[in-house]
């Protein structure tokens, strides 16, 4: 994966930098030392790495403001970085960069359950936000797999998921209002604690934007009230392709689980011996969890029952007790760690129509055996965002060039299925060449002069979201 040649001019300033970033911050909250900046040098798509010029760690938007006035007069490179959890190399540096992390950011700032919302700093990790607010019985819904590391201000920058998205939404469902602060170190506020504001709907535009528009330090988040009760089921099939269907049937008949989540043979058996959640030894296992009264509990898993019983489930096994359940959903949680154990791996993310589903999985196999790299398959089966981990070993020559091909042919077969590039994980540099198969010429022009309004020097997370040509053409104008 090509990064931009570092400014040699940039980086021959480097004591002048870090002097006018240590007038604005305390001094240990800058870090020069080249060896003390490896610890920044990827994310979590660890195959690229790069380590920065700098890191600066501000604590309040105030000094994050500080911070782009003195990289915007000096032509400076910013990455912002949450907690480093992305797979889609989303916070990887380069050479001639200040990393900008948010992580002193992580304060409680109001909390109000009459209307619903609790006002945080970025660098708050997304679990605790719900552990801010338990105790009342409310709870935040997005769920990623990291959520117990993962800042809300990269959830924020990729409208992050997770398993309870099909209910509940993403981030952007979840997300009432954001402080922002421009690369020319201006402080927005957009949206707030209502549910929609009047105007163009900025909010949705810096949802997702990836960093490419402004480094968030504040956001006003839906919190929701727990519901009564909820109840896993496991349903174990001898095929993926069956299990595809009993999903897409489900959705058809107008059953609206929490979630539905899917893993094939290799993750169920890395899951189960890293966890232990008594799963059973299939080909695939769907996770079907529905919430609300007892009454409403029973109704749901019966009628869920009656269609998965219609494809001849190899096990069919309600969760029996909560302790049951959370250790269900631990293994669930542990997929993506668990199959680190096994070997290196590049997570995709994928969408797709929920119909499609057989047919993707059926393909998936094929590449497989194409390219002679095995694959395991865990993902939001409910609405159809898949995270096909594509096994490889880094030390072998050649290996990870082709994993990512394989990796870009079940992308693009994703978007020639009606689906799209991403669910959740974002762009970053691993989809970046790929933006021409969803996007035409027009279209990705259009997102380039939205970053022109925003990020006019294009300074901010350089060599992300659009094609390196695009941005070197820009930055050069």
């Amino acid at each position: 994966m090509e990064l931009p040649q570092p400014d040699i001019n940039i980086i021959s300033r480097k004591p002048l930098i870090v002097a006018q970033l240590q007038a604005v911050l305390p001094r240990d909250a800058v870090i020069f030392d080249e060896h003390e900046v490896k610890a920044y040098e990827c994310d979590g798509l660890s195959a690229y790495r790069c380590p920065p010029m700098i890191v600066v760690l501000p604590s309040s938007t105030e000094e994050v403001a500080a911070v782009l006035k003195v990289c915007h007069a000096e032509g400076i490179p910013v990455v912002p970085r949450g907690s480093g959890t992305s797979l889609a190399g989303g916070a990887l540096p380069t050479a001639d960069s200040v990393v900008l992390g948010v992580s002193k950011l992580s304060k409680v700032l109001e909390t109000n359950y009459d209307d619903r919302y609790i006002r945080v700093q970025s660098g708050r990790t997304n679990l605790s936000v719900t552990g801010a607010v338990e105790a009342l019985d409310f709870f935040y819904a997005p769920d990623p797999s990291s959520q117990l590391a993962c800042a809300i201000a990269g959830n924020i920058g990729m409208n992050s998921g997770g398993a309870h998205c099909l209910k509940y939404g993403v981030t952007t469902n979840n997300l009432l209002g954001v402080k922002m602060v421009t690369m020319e170190g201006e402080v927005l506020e957009i949206g707030g604690a209502h549910l929609d504001a009047a105007g163009y709907d900025l909010l949705g535009l810096i949802c997702g934007s990836e960093g490419q528009l402004g480094v968030v330090t504040e956001a006003t988040l839906r919190i929701l009230h727990k519901p009564e009760g909820a109840r896993p089921v496991l349903i174990g099939y001898d095929s993926n392709e069956v299990a595809g269907a009993c999903v897409s049937d489900i959705i058809k008949a107008g059953v609206l689980p929490v979630a539905i989540e899917f893993m094939d043979r290799p993750v169920i058996r890395a899951a189960e011996n890293f966890v232990g959640a008594g799963y059973p030894d299939v080909e695939a296992l769907l996770i079907v969890e529905v919430e609300g009264s007892e009454t409403e509990i029973t109704e749901q898993l019966a009628l869920i029952s009656e269609i998965a019983q219609r494809h001849n489930p190899v096990e069919l096994r309600e969760s029996q007790s909560v302790e049951e359940s959370a250790t269900i959903w631990a293994g669930r949680k542990a997929a993506f760690g668990a199959m680190g154990q096994i070997n290196d791996y590049m997570c995709l993310d994928g969408t797709i129509p929920v119909s499609q589903l057989p047919l993707v999985l059926r393909r998936i196999t094929e590449l497989s055996e194409e390219y002679g790299l095995a694959v395991g398959n865990v993902f939001h089966a409910g609405d159809g965002n898949m995270h096909p981990l594509i096994l490889y070993d880094a030390n072998k020559p050649n290996d990870l060039e082709t994993c990512e091909k394989m990796g870009a042919e079940i992308l693009k077969l994703c978007v020639e299925v009606g689906g799209c590039l991403t669910g959740e994980h974002g762009v970053g540099i691993e989809k970046r060449d790929l933006m021409g198969t969803q996007y035409t010429d027009a279209d990705i022009e259009i997102q380039l002069d939205v970053k022109d309004v925003f990020d006019a020097k294009w300074l901010l997370n350089p060599a992300k979201v659009f094609p390196l040509t695009a941005t070197e053409s820009r930055r050069a104008s």
